[in-house]
């Protein structure tokens, strides 16, 4: 169980990693503070085990259309809908928001691959 608590808390930090450095290379995203950044990655991660999922399961047949493009769009509108929830987090457009999934999941992936 420890084990599983510090790979927790690696993958929570590697989160916050991701998204301070997406808030530096991804013009549009905005975020104000390390305390914002905390909150942000909790948010994020709660959107992404809970909503996203459903949201992904409904629009399904969308994603087998546009061979799997559109999941892009989805992770885009997830953090988009975590900037609407966290003050102090800003995405100014979808295209932006996109952008930043794509760069957060590449980070996440580089730290993750260092780190195994």
């Amino acid at each position: 169980m420890r084990k599983e608590k510090r790979s927790f808390l690696a993958s929570f930090l590697i989160s916050m990693v991701a998204l301070m450095a997406t808030s530096v290379l991804v013009p549009g995203i905005y975020i104000q503070g390390l305390a914002t950044v905390f909150v942000s990655a909790l948010v994020i991660g709660f959107i992404n085990a809970i909503i996203k999922p459903i949201f992904t399961l409904f629009t399904l047949p969308l994603t087998f259309i546009t061979l799997g493009l559109f999941l892009f769009v989805i992770n885009g509108l997830m953090l988009l809908l975590a900037a609407a929830i966290v003050p102090g987090f800003y995405v100014s457009s979808l295209g932006a928001a996109i952008l930043g999934s794509i760069v957060i999941s590449f980070i996440n992936w580089v730290i993750n691959q260092v780190f195994s």
